[in-house]
């Protein structure tokens, strides 16, 4: 391969290890040595998990040798955010009171990069229960954006972004209520995916069995990629079902193929939210490359957007309140 395996993004090294190019060992070796150059500085990955990914690369590189059916992820380094269900590790969500709160049995995102063949490297920062739009707290401290360490990585999936961003592992696993994967992509210059609710199953075992009605209808498991087909291949493998999580629904990745000419709704500067010119540009770049690849493309204003936002907070920040104050 033409450059180091962590600068090289999932979709290629996927290829390249079930080819034999080059093998699991060698990728998470790479972003294993990458993660201890970069992750003192930037602080993204607060628990290393050297030992078991280094055994999960040697099982994925037998797998191979054996002829085994491979995943589509198979022997691709990734990392997890704290506040997700992996076996073993404590799901702490950066708190002081959950540092051993470990979990017991992989939740529905980690469970379906298993099944792919995915290597998990590392565990990423969050603010303390993921409810802060920059990554800093009490137990793990601040995670700092790898462009500029006096910039913020953005949250709640910020140590997830800066991991992605300064090559430790080509994806990264967060979440998104308010923003918490789109943020993070923006702060660290990424591919951020926040799929619709019922797409990616979300089921954690150490969660209570009742969720906030906020969490029901507007949480959502998300990755952060470099590419865009890291996105695309991130999701399909997110979006395996999982029967322990009830809002999931079992659809076909890909269905019929839609009327054409395919049209899409251009909004660079929705009324009344102060975009900044370049973002504005930048969305209109975009309509163009659209318009250029045989899209119908029209520049639309969004009926009552604000009216929306404005609503997403009575509905949300009542119930997370409530949700948080016995904690």
């Amino acid at each position: 391969m033409s450059s180091e395996p962590w600068q090289t993004d999932a979709t290629d090294l996927a290829q390249g290890i079930r080819t034999g190019r080059l093998s699991s060992r060698e990728a998470t070796h790479s972003c294993l040595a990458r993660l201890r150059q970069v992750n003192p500085a930037v602080n993204a990955v607060t628990r290393v998990l050297e030992a078991e990914a280094l055994a999960a690369a040697d099982a994925a590189d037998k797998a191979r040798a054996r002829g085994e059916r491979l995943g589509a992820l198979h022997g691709v380094p990734v990392t997890v955010k704290v506040n997700m269900d992996q076996a073993g590790c404590p799901t702490d969500n950066g708190v002081v009171a959950l540092r051993d709160f470990i979990a017991p049995a992989d939740g529905s995102v980690v469970r379906n990069l298993r099944l792919a063949g995915a290597v998990i490297i590392g565990r990423t920062n969050t603010p303390a229960f993921s409810m802060r739009g920059f990554s800093e707290n009490e137990l793990h401290g601040i995670t700092r954006n790898p462009w500029n360490l006096g910039r913020t990585a953005g949250g709640s999936s910020g140590g997830a972004g800066a991991a992605v961003a300064s090559g430790i592992g080509p994806i990264g696993l967060g979440n998104d209520i308010a923003g918490s994967v789109r943020w993070p992509a923006f702060c660290n210059g990424l591919v951020g995916l926040r799929p619709s609710i019922g797409r990616v199953p979300a089921f954690n075992p150490s969660a209570p069995l009742t969720r906030p009605f906020t969490s029901t209808l507007m949480a959502v498991q998300g990755p952060l990629t470099r590419t865009v087909r890291d996105a695309r291949l991130a999701f399909e493998v997110l979006a395996m079902p999982d029967p322990r999580d009830y809002r999931a629904v079992a659809q076909p990745f890909d269905g019929e193929p839609l009327p054409r000419p395919l049209r899409v709704a251009l909004v660079p500067n929705p009324k009344g939210s102060a975009t900044s010119r370049a973002a504005a540009e930048a969305v209109r770049q975009a309509g163009r490359h659209l318009a250029a690849a045989g899209y119908q493309v029209e520049e639309v204003e969004p009926p009552e957007l604000a009216a929306v936002a404005e609503l997403w907070h009575r509905i949300g920040i009542p119930d997370v309140i409530m949700a948080l104050k016995p904690l």
